[in-house]
């Protein structure tokens, strides 16, 4: 790609960034996501600050303004009215002075305030805001173990779909198939009026999500309660990964700023967590496998959550063994990473999670890789996702056969991935 292509595809992505910005928050995308979405944003942080470094900061301290009391940070955040999304404020009813859902998402905010505090031109803002966040992405970090990991294994369960990100993944299939879906109150979902329905979760699934909701809503969200209360518990290594990178980073970054107990405490649990995950690796797959916590069982399902762990500190052969199967896996599909394993018979190729190409999962896995010198792969992933920009532009995710644009258009967290992985481009 050239020096002119580069900046073209630059302003594209900026263009995105600024037309989805709603004041101190971006919604992923108009339409289909009209509100503030958790790790949506503090990876959409890491693009905006390309081209507006205090806004960056703003983005994530907006959502941190929603935390709730217990140390949770909740997947959504409903700032206005809008019928575009379901489901909305009046399902969730979590009754929070500012409306939002009862559940969370992936603890990617530790990893992304270090990062924009390293990168920071004017590193006298970046300590100050970076600082006040610290004491509350502790408390989140704080919280998963408390109240996911009820037994101190190290390793935390997600309790619904949506809290990993990969709402209809294939990992979750067996274990779903425990959640009743009688009973579920009538809905209208909003969803297929913005996405091709062949594209998204079934309708099956979508009842399984709201008997869920409906679930937790009657045990007041309470989060001391809902874990044991689920018959939806899975360990999901990429989940996990994600959030021990974000307490080392966050122990890291304590420790610059002088904060000894922050840096101590998110040491812990990284380690703790990284000891805990060698139980989730599988030398056959070449990956690691999700574990379904009622039953005890890995879950035989070849994902990218089971590649994703490349972004924490495993162990060096591990992350070699992974950088194979994602080559293994690059000779069925033009563009990587499927989010499954082509090769998987439940594979597809245009279903959301079951099979598209992702690039904020892309730009993790790279990230991980380069810290093994796996370059070749790398290099690799920035270019495949290059190569899908070029060719259809900023679309939610893409069809790994052919690149096809699938879900949403003109994605904010796509364009906030192809600034980072510009800039990488120019090294």
């Amino acid at each position: 790609m050239t020096a002119p292509d580069q900046s073209k595809i630059f302003d594209l992505a900026v263009e995105v960034l600024k037309e989805n910005d709603q004041g101190g928050y971006t919604i992923p995308t108009k339409g289909l996501y009209p509100f503030q979405w958790n790790w949506d944003s503090c990876l959409t942080a890491l693009g905006q600050s390309h081209f507006d470094e205090a806004r960056a900061w703003t983005e994530i301290e907006t959502l941190f303004e929603h935390q709730w009391p217990d140390g949770m940070v909740p997947h959504i955040v409903f700032h206005v009215h809008s019928d575009g999304y379901f489901p909305g404020p009046d399902v969730w009813a979590t009754e929070r002075p500012v409306a939002t859902s009862g559940i969370t998402q992936p603890a990617v905010a530790g990893f992304a305030v270090r990062r924009l505090f390293e990168r920071a031109r004017d590193k006298e803002m970046a300590a100050r805001r970076a600082r006040a966040l610290l004491p509350k992405i502790d408390a989140w970090h704080r919280w998963f173990y408390a109240n996911r990991d009820p037994k101190g294994e190290g390793l935390v369960a997600i309790l619904h779909p949506w809290e990993a990100g990969r709402d209809n993944s294939i990992d979750w299939d067996e274990a779903f198939e425990r959640v009743p879906t009688e009973g579920v109150e009538p809905y209208t979902r909003r969803d297929t009026q913005h996405a091709d329905p062949a594209h998204r979760p079934t309708k099956e699934q979508y009842d399984r999500y709201l008997w869920l909701v409906q679930h937790f809503r009657g045990l007041d969200w309470d989060n001391a309660k809902l874990h044991d209360a689920s018959p939806f518990q899975v360990v999901d290594p990429g989940f996990n990964a994600i959030l021990i990178r974000a307490c080392a980073d966050l122990a890291d970054l304590a420790e610059t700023l002088k904060e000894p107990q922050i840096a101590a405490d998110n040491r812990a649990r990284a380690s703790a967590g990284l000891a805990a995950m060698q139980s989730l690796w599988s030398a056959p797959h070449g990956q690691y496998l999700c574990k379904d916590r009622i039953t005890g069982a890995l879950i035989d399902s070849a994902s990218i959550g089971g590649i994703l762990p490349v972004f924490a500190a495993i162990p060096p052969d591990n992350a070699h063994a992974i950088a194979r199967t994602i080559e293994k896996q690059g000779k069925a599909v033009k563009f990587i990473v499927p989010s499954q394993d082509p090769a998987d018979p439940r594979f597809e190729a245009k279903r959301y999670w079951r099979g598209p190409v992702w690039l904020v999962t892309n730009y993790m896995i790279m990230d991980g890789l380069r810290s093994v010198e796996e370059n070749g792969v790398s290099d690799r992933i920035v270019q495949s996702s290059l190569d899908l920009i070029t060719q259809s532009g900023f679309a939610e995710y893409y069809d790994p056969l052919t690149g096809e644009p699938c879900g949403g258009g003109r994605f904010t967290w796509t364009a906030a991935m192809v600034l980072e992985f510009l800039q990488l481009a120019k090294r």
